[in-house]
């Protein structure tokens, strides 16, 4: 009988075997002239600020997507009316919730390659909620508060179990532009997964509080991902940016940063 010790030991093994060269799809990512970037819930656009000067030294024409957090399709739409404004081959790169909308918008012909940091990565009409029950959950769910509909984290559960690598100093300003979520949001579903058919990275965050390491792991290798293990907390696009614009770099066929 597989045991759940027995399974993660699988997982693990495979996960190893996506950070080798030419264990992916991800070396024939072709390439791009522009990225687009996605936040998640409990953020805006501002927490790429550490990134985007990266991308942008490399000749890289940068967006940042202002996602909404009402509903699905309002946020969707918002990431096709950028994409809609790209000149060229694409690399479109989703951190947390926002993987849901690069796993959905990525089918765009412009699109070359997709890449998920420590984000949701579900297959086509896929509960992502019930495959995140089937890991243990992660802290920061307990932090979440609702006022009606709208859903934010505690300035506890942010400081520790959202941003706990960052200085408090730090993390403090990014909990000031927190914005609130739609509770719909958490039952969306996709209807296609970009990553079937299209080069994809992952960025795995070893020490994330908000969501399991052991799911990001099981996603990374479904899709057969060029995947990276970051010991980072849930915001290793700000705690580590350099490592996460190098793998954006590299999804985007560019070469990656020498120190």
């Amino acid at each position: 009988m597989l045991t759940r010790r027995t399974l993660n030991r699988s997982l693990a093994a495979l996960t190893a075997a996506a950070l080798l060269p030419g264990s992916s799809r991800a070396e024939d990512a072709p390439r791009a002239r522009n990225v687009v970037l996605l936040h998640g819930l409990f953020a805006d656009g501002s927490c790429w600020s550490e990134v985007i000067p990266r991308l942008q030294a490399a000749g890289l024409t940068v967006t940042a997507v202002q996602n909404p957090l009402t509903t699905f399709d309002e946020a969707l739409a918002s990431t096709q009316r950028v994409l809609a404004r790209q000149d060229g081959p694409t690399v479109l790169v989703g951190h947390s919730f926002s993987g849901m909308i690069v796993t959905e918008a990525g089918a765009d012909p412009k699109v070359t390659a997709v890449v998920y940091v420590a984000a949701r990565a579900p297959d086509a009409g896929e509960d992502y909620a019930a495959l995140a029950k089937t890991y243990p959950t992660p802290p920061a769910s307990a932090g979440i508060v609702f006022d009606g509909d709208e859903g934010r984290l505690t300035e506890a559960a942010f400081l520790k179990d959202f941003a706990g690598d960052l200085p408090p100093e730090r993390a403090k300003v990014l909990f000031a532009v927190q914005q609130p979520f739609r509770k719909g949001l958490l039952t969306a579903r996709t209807t296609q997964a970009a990553w079937r058919s299209k080069p994809s990275f992952y960025a795995v965050s070893t020490e994330d509080r908000t969501i399991n390491p052991d799911l990001q792991r099981f996603m990374a290798e479904r899709m057969k991902a060029r995947t990276i293990a970051l010991a980072a907390s849930h915001l290793a696009l700000i705690s580590q940016p350099q490592a996460i614009a190098d793998l954006i770099l590299e999804a985007a066929g560019q070469p990656r940063h020498r120190p």
